[in-house]
């Protein structure tokens, strides 16, 4: 009997032991270097959520989280925030962010590159960062890389010197040059580029433009980009590696990849198995707003109007002609504003508008007074009004901006301004057309409704496919075979080449043979004979 209970302890023991080690949770290293505060939005949300479920992270951040004591699990490696505004203003000949709605495409695509060719030299040469690379117990320390898909490819080495699988992060969303990263062809009849102001339905010349931005991101890419990023490999790893990889074959080693996107908000394109729409996981469930911001919504009887540019884009750098047609306007409503604007002390504010430099614009959102959201289309706060079903009065400058606004206008729960050009009355009739015909109410509830209906939510879903390539120890499965093709092969370029070669070479051998049958034949002539 003794006997008996001790072996049926021992069995438990055994049970619950390997229930342990099951749940042991894994452990992440997530570099992210760009120092953009909005990508983050989505990064934290991830990082805070990969914690809560046991697994151990080491963040590698321009940006601290130590405030949040998220535990013994967490460990930061904080680095300092590169200095892109110098490099911009040097470039584009504009002084802040608003100004840049001028920019031509091609030269925001110049930009984006450079920048990060130079944000990642900047970050390898970090002491914090040497630490890591030059860490001596490399292999078996972590068992994935996370790190960020937005010009900062150099970070994927440290997948490669610590031997992890990686899986990025595209807080962009989708975008045109992910296409050969993940071994899909993107058609460019119909898949707009995130920084051209086109939907799904291009007409004619739009469907030329795209294809040009489109062409000249993949050979600048090629030709310009990648050898720059190489070079920055080279410079911090020649001495450390017998053979450096370049950033292509880095690229290789990424199992997956994470995407700021999905429907409605994004229209429907060719994927990849390892391509994962998690679109909106950063948006949490409504938190109790500050008591202030609380009574002034509750008691908008009229509705609220909540109006922000974002973390880059600044109210406060409005022209003040523009900023006097939004005061005369707001003045003139029956509806409350609550506006984020960097200076609170904005002089000539209206009784029913309230100023603030920081707001918690989620929170707001979900508040139901709110009817119309005022906003630059950054795609963050585009899925929040979603989210919460708010209509939303876009005022894009840059980017992939002008797509938000003008997929919302498309599926009419959205309208658009251009801020250099509005009048009173134009701000004035948007506004109420918004708040007062409940089409675009109706509209944006549709939408919201669609981007909140999914099998398994954003984080959820997020957190499957982390496991599931640590779990499958990369996933290499999931990864196309588009991958390990050069780009002329990944295009058909060659069978296009061979196609024509063959068209074409017999045509001009049949005109060579034509051309010389044609030619006259010289008769030789008759010598005269001399006569005595």
């Amino acid at each position: 009997m003794y006997l008996k209970s001790a072996l049926h302890i021992f069995l438990l023991s055994l049970v619950a032991l390997q229930q342990l080690e099951l749940g042991t949770g894994s452990r992440i290293l997530a570099a992210f270097f760009f120092p953009g505060k909005s990508h983050f939005m989505m990064t934290n949300a991830i990082i805070r959520e990969l914690v809560k479920q046991g697994h151990e992270v080491t963040f590698i951040t321009p940006f601290s989280l130590a405030k949040e004591k998220l535990g013994p699990n967490y460990k930061e490696i904080v680095i300092p925030q590169y200095d892109f505004w110098p490099e911009i203003k040097e470039m584009t000949n504009k002084n802040t962010v608003l100004e840049m709605t001028d920019l031509p495409n091609f030269a925001f695509l110049r930009m984006v590159n450079v920048m990060g060719i130079h944000s990642t030299d900047f970050a390898l040469e970090q002491p914090e960062i040497q630490a890591v690379i030059n860490e001596k117990n490399k292999i078996g320390k972590y068992d994935l890389l996370l790190a960020e898909q937005f010009f900062n490819e150099g970070a994927l080495i440290l997948g490669h010197l610590y031997q992890i699988p990686t899986i990025t992060v595209s807080t962009f969303g989708n975008a045109n040059y992910l296409s050969q990263l993940f071994g899909v062809v993107s058609p460019w009849s119909y898949v707009p580029h995130a920084y051209m102001p086109y939907t799904d339905r291009m007409s004619l010349w739009e469907r030329i433009g795209n294809v040009a931005i489109n062409a000249a991101e993949d050979l600048v890419r090629e030709f310009s980009y990648y050898p720059g990023q190489d070079a920055v490999l080279k410079k911090h790893f020649s001495k450390l590696l017998d053979r450096v990889p370049t950033i292509k074959e880095l690229e290789r080693n990424i199992s997956a990849i994470l995407l700021n996107s999905y429907m409605p908000l994004a229209s429907s394109r060719p994927m990849a198995y390892n391509m994962i729409p998690v679109g909106g996981l950063h948006i949490q469930p409504p938190k109790a707003l500050p008591e202030h911001l609380q009574k002034f919504l509750d008691g908008a009887t009229h509705g609220a109007i909540y109006f922000s540019l974002g973390s880059q884009v600044r109210s406060a750098d409005l022209p003040p002609e523009k900023l006097k047609v939004f005061l005369e306007v707001f003045g003139s409503l029956k509806q409350r504003v609550l506006w984020k604007f960097e200076d609170e002390s904005l002089p000539n504010l209206p009784a029913n508008v309230k100023v603030q430099s920081w707001l918690p614009q989620g929170d707001i959102l979900a508040h139901p007074n709110v009817k119309v959201f005022i906003a630059h289309g950054g795609l963050f706060g585009t899925q929040e009004a979603v989210y919460n079903s708010v209509p939303i009065l876009g005022m894009p400058v840059y980017c992939d901006q002008h797509q938000n606004i003008n997929q919302g206008k498309k599926a009419e729960y959205a309208l658009g301004l251009d801020y250099r050009k509005v009048t009173v009355e134009e701000l004035r009739g948007l506004l109420l057309e918004l708040i007062e015909n409940p089409k675009y109410r109706n509209n944006i509830k549709k939408a919201s409704r669609i981007f909140r209906d999914r099998p398994l939510g954003a984080m959820d879903t997020a957190m499957y496919w982390i496991n599931y390539v640590i779990e499958h120890r990369g996933a290499p499965h999931l990864v196309a075979a588009g991958v390990h093709l050069p780009w002329y092969q990944f295009y058909l370029l060659d069978i296009v080449g061979l196609a024509l070669a063959v068209i074409l070479l017999p045509i001009v051998a049949l005109i060579l043979i034509c051309r010389r049958s044609s030619k006259p034949k010289s008769t030789p002539t008759k010598k005269k004979t001399k006569k005595n």
